[in-house]
């Protein structure tokens, strides 16, 4: 039976009591027994004197020895019951430690037992595990078999296309589009509605035509957001999307970033554009968050805006008023950018990093990378080429060789992402690197983003010469001057076959 420790406490103490009146009395009866054996020499003395008509000193001997005697008695009668005492305290020591013993070995024989059903267990998971691997590994082997079947068999069907032949205006406007024959790869109900992309403007301006398109655009606000999706390798489920930014001049012709972004930085307009596509892309995010919350969106920043305190000021009040969206909003930086920031910059990065937001870099033009200090500094992604991931001279060129810096990266907090895939032999390549994340038009084209009304007359297709429509989006409970202009016509799909893709190939990209 066990004993509590308040019980235990309270035994202690009395026995110590115990003990303490045995040793007091103990002193006691020792002390009366020399006070008896002293009185009992000193009245045989006194008789032998007073009787036996002795001398005082043969009596006084007499007396001495007879006390002598009684002593050594006592002490030998003492010893004798303390050796008895001591033999019963040594029984049941004996016995006490053999009961301890006896426990010590139970508990041995638990702890044994315990020990095999770990070792079992541990077997047990093991297997386990091991068995679960080795499906993963089949799976993944398989997975890059079907890559590489795909691969080969689109390459035999690009190599069995018939050449590309002069198709004239009036014979292209008959075929059909090259939007209504793709498979749908990726569906864009589940996110937003995007409409097909409007032909970019090949026209060649001057600059100050340029200027002038681009000034136009802003000041009437015909600015449009494309988005590109991000796909998961190598089972390309969407997780992120670009937005990239297109100007439309007075006929309605596509501005393409590189095309304007010079000169509206030159004439100082960059921070205006900025501005209104960080509030399209937190408009598109909102809209996004509704149906999937693990979405995100990229939105371009340009280091004129970074450096002009101004613009950031404006940039960090509204990031700072959406601040709730910064897991899902990623601001992306040039690579040159981040390599020729000065302290301005650096703190202005601090201060969005501190809201919460994240960074990423693209325009990657080589793989020297610090990636300590890019992960101090916020960033959470990279976008390389997949041609300069794939390029055998990056081995020399670079501190690293390329198949081992998505885990460099991954060590960091940094998720590597191979932008502009175009084939699937580059897909089979990329997996090798374990490369995350991929991006480009094999997956999806960038795609205009479509009003929010137009959900309603998706079958509905605009005329060409029809007026975009304009649609009021609102934020936070307020209304937004800005408005979102988009054809409203049918998305269309990623990819093309057939005479569709034949004809948008003689046409030029879209």
């Amino acid at each position: 039976m066990m004993i509590g420790s308040g019980d235990r406490v309270g035994a202690r103490g009395v026995t110590t009591c115990v003990e303490g009146h045995e040793r007091q009395m103990i002193r006691i009866s020792t002390i009366f027994i020399a006070i008896c054996m002293v009185l009992v020499a000193a009245s045989l003395g006194l008789i032998l004197y007073s009787v036996a008509h002795i001398s005082g000193t043969e009596s006084a001997i007499v007396a001495l020895a007879a006390l002598t005697f009684m002593i050594l008695y006592n002490a030998v009668s003492m010893r004798l019951r303390d050796r008895t005492d001591v033999g019963s305290q040594i029984a049941d020591l004996s016995r006490g430690t053999a009961d301890l013993a006896r426990q010590v070995a139970e508990f041995g024989r638990r702890l044994s037992a315990i020990e095999g059903r770990v070792v079992s267990a541990n077997s047990m998971g093991s297997d386990r595990i091991q068995s679960v691997v080795g499906e993963i590994n089949e799976l993944g082997a398989l997975v890059k078999q079907l890559a590489v079947s795909v691969a080969t068999h689109e390459d035999l069907l690009t190599s069995a296309k018939p050449p590309a032949l002069p198709v004239d205006s009036e014979l292209r406007k008959e075929l059909p589009s090259a939007d209504n024959d793709k498979p749908a790869a990726i569906t864009a109900a589940e996110t937003l509605t995007l409409a097909p992309a409007a032909p970019v403007s090949t026209a060649a301006r001057s600059q100050s035509q340029t200027l002038a398109a681009v000034r136009s655009a802003v000041d009437e606000n015909r600015l449009d957001i494309y988005l590109q999706p991000m796909v998961t390798l190598p089972q390309r489920k969407v997780r992120y999307y670009e937005a990239v930014t297109r100007l439309r001049d007075e006929k309605d012709q596509v501005l393409a970033a590189e095309d304007f972004i010079a000169v509206a930085e030159n004439a100082g307009l960059i921070g205006r554009i900025d501005n209104a596509v960080m509030l399209r892309c937190v408009q598109v995010l909102r809209r996004l968050l509704v149906r999937n919350k693990d979405i995100g969106i990229f939105c371009n920043v340009s280091a004129a805006t970074l450096g002009n305190p101004a613009t950031f000021a404006q940039c960090l009040d509204f990031l700072e008023a959406n601040r709730a969206l910064a897991p899902s909003f990623v601001l992306e930086f040039k690579q040159a950018t981040l390599r020729t920031i000065g302290p301005t910059e650096t703190e202005n990065m601090a201060a969005l990093a501190k809201r919460g937001y994240r960074f990423s870099v693209d325009h990657v033009a080589d793989l020297r990378f610090e990636p300590r200090e890019l992960a101090d500094r916020g960033v959470r992604f990279i976008k390389v080429p997949a041609a300069l991931l794939l390029d055998p001279k990056q081995t020399s060129a670079s501190d690293i060789h390329p198949s081992d810096l998505s885990d460099l990266l991954g060590r960091f907090g940094i998720d590597l992402i191979a932008e502009r895939i175009e084939g699937e032999r580059a897909v089979v390549d990329l997996l090798d690197y374990d490369v995350r994340f991929g991006q480009g038009f094999l997956f999806a084209p960038p795609r205009p983003l479509r009003p929010e009304g137009a959900a309603a007359s998706s079958n509905v297709t605009t005329p060409a010469d029809a007026k975009p429509q304009e649609t009021s989006v609102t934020i936070n409970g307020a209304v937004n001057g800005a408005k979102i202009n988009a054809t409203e016509v049918p998305a269309g799909p990623p990819r093309m076959t057939g005479a569709a893709a034949l004809v948008r190939r003689v046409a030029g990209p879209a």
